[in-house]
């Protein structure tokens, strides 16, 4: 709890540099410190999903994590109000919000683990805010200043030093990784975008849930058929299992959709540059891995990006508002 108070205390306090303490309300402060949180959190997730996929496919793996996300949210939404409404018309929306986020993402990051190690596919992750500001541009005319675009860079140089990649292997035989890695990275923007757009009509308790009733349902078929034998699933799987959904797929995708909404999806997106960060130190305390003076360097390089990149950010988006 003393590391968590200090870590929400930090990021207020990152935030208000960001956007002024008098811009800055109380629902950034708030949502700025969850995101933090929530990268610690996925983080950790790196270690749990790895160890599971031992014994569950990709997609069986995401049933029964989005399960007991299911459930998580499902509690939550009962006690904020019981009600859960759905227009005919975003059905659709919300499948494909689904496919993209829930399903297609960790879907290709999983699949990724197969043939890339965890670090190479985060340095691939470190595209997503980038491509973010691409789509910003390009789709709603949005531009991207210079300081962005070379705080997006100095981000990704920081994660390749964290995580200490050797260039000499990079194409070597990894190409079917690195195209999954890269589905990732599209399939969570298109699904940033579009969840922000459904919180016209929807809190984030009944978007959340909407989407998690919809990937049960197009994922059990398969999962049901494909199901590992018994004597394979033991009590550390299914503890990751309860991990993933309900820190994940379940208090983590309320978050996530929460801060769409609040802080964008670029804004939002930025904070997935975080994720080697965290995956370092989880490494380090549970792998027995070492930090190099180098890795703590990038660290440094990888926040400083992330300040230059949400500030100009902001910026852009008080201009528009004006």
């Amino acid at each position: 709890m003393i590391v968590l108070s200090s870590v929400c205390r930090i990021c207020t306090q990152v935030g208000a540099e960001i956007f002024g303490g008098e811009i800055l309300d109380s629902q950034k402060r708030i949502m700025y410190a969850l995101m933090v949180f929530l990268m610690f959190a996925w983080g950790l997730e790196y270690i749990f999903a790895k160890h599971a996929l031992e014994t569950f496919q990709p997609i069986t793996l995401l049933f029964f994590k989005y399960v007991v996300g299911f459930t998580v949210v499902l509690l939550i939404k009962l006690k904020k109000d019981g009600k859960t409404i759905v227009r005919k018309q975003d059905i659709p929306i919300f499948l494909l919000c689904s496919i993209l986020g829930e399903i297609g993402y960790f879907s290709f990051e999983y699949t990724a683990m197969d043939y890339l190690p965890i670090s190479l596919i985060t340095i691939v992750l470190a595209f997503v805010p980038a491509l973010s500001i691409i789509i910003d541009r390009v789709v709603f005319k949005k531009k991207a200043t210079r300081k962005m675009g070379i705080g997006i860079a100095l981000s990704i140089l920081g994660i390749a030093m964290i995580i200490g990649v050797d260039y000499q292997i990079l194409f070597e035989g990894r190409l079917i990784g690195y195209l999954l890695a890269f589905g990732a990275v599209l399939t969570w923007n298109l699904y940033n975008f579009i969840t922000a757009s459904l919180h016209d009509h929807y809190d984030s308790a009944t978007l959340t849930l909407n989407q998690l009733i919809c990937t049960i349902l197009l994922t059990w078929p398969y999962a049901l058929t494909h199901l590992p034998s018994q004597g394979a699933v033991t009590a550390s799987v299914i503890g990751g299992i309860i991990y993933l959904g309900t820190l994940s797929a379940g208090v983590g995708f309320l978050i996530q959709v929460k801060s769409l909404h609040i802080l964008g999806p670029t804004t939002t997106s930025m904070f997935s540059n975080f994720l080697p960060i965290t995956t370092t130190l989880f490494g380090w305390l549970f792998l027995g891995e070492t930090i190099t003076m180098i890795q703590v360097v990038g660290g440094v390089i990888v926040i400083t990006a992330g300040y230059i990149v949400i500030k100009e950010k902001g910026k852009a988006e008080e201009s528009s508002n004006d």
